[in-house]
């Protein structure tokens, strides 16, 4: 396939020869097939990773341990994205390598989804673990292929706004999908020996899905990549992001913020499936309500990053999703009770509303701080570097989390009268409960970080709130069948004078540049 790169011939019978220059018609029929493949590849993705993919491991038999390792694996193969760099930087075309990866990702995906079927349970584990190391070692591959081709394709002043629509059909098809699924699992649960073969169905029709959007994806046609004119060794190529001060700060602010978040994330399903002992269609119900407020702020968080700064969508964003993060160790005192569902639901669409401009803006500021045509290491580092901190975090809380359960921290009030005692427990921490608490705290530091980040439309918190506000307003007033039902949330007079102060700092800005 790569030997095909060198034969300008043989590319073009292929249809994966790239352009010099595009044409707005050929950029909008482009962007048309990376928004029909995102749709296609999230049901792959929905299906075959997340409570399934975990709910599949613990039948398994998988440990705490082996739960941090599954989390860990994607991310301890990006480091294959630094040789991924060096193959893109050398053959120059992204298409080729990118749809070769994906081809050979949906083969270890199919290879799983018959793990019950060619391998004895005691091997199902393993063999598990196999494929999901070579399935991501091509994602990884692909992904840096993709990610350096998407740079150079999307205009950069559309990024935010484009990539929050493909995302929003996306999230409603996903949802709807894996609802399905849990519904169909939890069916077949009750069927003695057919469990396991209820995942393989599951995780055969995601392959199926994944298939077609290899097509969707090979049909996007790829501008050709900037030749810089520089010379420069390989080794070069990946320290030049290192010395550059203010990329220097977005990768220590990532680093942080993803080895404090997955001391958390990855123990969720668990923590609902084993300690709460809900069945999977709850748990997939309550990511469903994650998934249904996800997708009502993309579009506002993506309008918010475009209009002012991608930073200043996470100053509001980051906050409150570490807040979720500490609410979790209340929904247990110390096991379920009344409150806990309300707290899961709360916390859940919280999540949702946080993870949505989080995903954005962090997505979106590496691609605008990277220099055009130095996207592809750029990113690449960036991408590294935040897998390594998410491995380490998931194996380190996998390894100790069986500690932990065995240690206990109770915090209990007591009324002690002539008529009688009352005593109500506030607070029980207890295994995966202490590693909410230390996410909580590391995630501090990672805000501490952030503000070292510059970027261009940075404002004032108070003003992405308000204008946050005015258009959750516009969203009601659109979809509300009583027209007055927006004013009971929201007077659009006590914002004016933000507007007026925010339009008033971007003329300023734009005056300055």
């Amino acid at each position: 396939m790569i030997n095909n790169l060198k034969n300008p011939n043989s590319m073009n019978k292929m249809r994966f020869q790239t352009s010099d220059t595009l044409t707005n018609e050929e950029i909008e029929k482009g962007l048309s097939f990376v928004t029909i493949d995102g749709y296609l590849s999230q049901i792959m993705v929905i299906l075959t990773t997340g409570p399934f993919l975990i709910a599949f491991a613990l039948i398994l038999g998988a440990s705490y341990f082996i739960i941090g390792l599954l989390a860990a694996i994607p991310a301890l193969c990006q480091i294959f994205r630094i040789p991924a760099i060096h193959l893109v930087e050398k053959y120059r075309n992204r298409r080729i390598i990118t749809v070769s990866c994906l081809i050979f990702y949906r083969i270890c995906l199919c290879l799983i989804a018959l793990i019950p079927i060619l391998f004895i349970f005691e091997f199902g584990l393993m063999f598990l673990i196999i494929f999901l190391i070579f399935q991501s070692i091509f994602a990884a591959i692909g992904h840096t292929a993709w990610y350096s081709w998407m740079h150079d394709l999307i205009p950069t002043k559309r990024l935010g706004t484009f990539f929050s629509r493909r995302m929003i059909l996306s999230t409603i098809i996903a949802t709807i999908a894996s609802l399905i699924a849990a519904f169909f699992i939890d069916f077949w649960q009750h069927q003695d020996n057919y469990t396991l073969l209820a995942y393989s169905i599951i995780f055969f029709i995601g392959f199926i899905f994944g298939t077609l959007s290899i097509y969707m994806i090979s049909r996007v046609i790829e501008p050709r990549m900037i030749i810089t004119g520089e010379n420069v060794k390989f080794s070069a190529l990946i320290l030049k992001p290192f010395k550059d001060k203010n990329y220097r700060n977005l990768l220590i602010f990532l680093i942080f913020w993803n080895f404090a978040v997955n001391l958390a994330v990855p123990f969720f399903v668990v923590y609902m499936l084993i300690r709460l002992q809900l069945d999977l269609f709850i748990v997939v119900f309550l990511i469903a309500i994650n998934q249904i407020t996800n997708l009502m702020f993309l579009g506002i968080w993506g309008r918010l990053s475009d209009r002012f700064s991608n930073k200043s969508v996470l100053v509001i964003c980051c906050p409150l999703y570490l807040i979720c993060i500490l609410i979790w160790t209340l929904t247990t005192l110390p096991e379920q009770y009344t409150l806990t569902l309300p707290f899961l639901f709360i916390i859940h669409m919280l999540m949702g509303v946080s993870m949505a401009g989080i995903l954005i803006a962090s997505n979106n500021i590496g691609l605008k701080l990277a220099p055009k045509g130095k996207g592809n290491y750029y990113l690449a580092i960036a991408m590294i570097f935040s897998s390594l901190s998410l491995a380490i975090a998931s194996i380190t809380a996998g390894l100790f989390i069986d500690f932990f359960v065995a240690v206990e921290f109770s915090w209990t009030l007591s009324w002690t009268s002539p008529n009688g005692n009352f005593a109500f427990q506030t607070l029980n921490l207890r295994g995966i409960d202490f590693f909410f608490i230390f996410a909580f705290f590391i995630g501090l530091i990672a805000l501490h970080r952030l503000a070292y980040v510059s970027e261009e439309g940075d404002v004032k918190s108070r003003i992405i709130l308000n204008e946050l506000f005015l258009e959750i307003g516009k969203s009601i007033k659109n979809y509300s069948i009583v027209g007055g039902f927006r004013n009971l949330f929201i007077n659009p007079y006590s914002f004016r004078r933000f507007r007026d102060k925010k339009d008033k700092i971007v003329k300023n800005q734009k005056i300055k540049s």
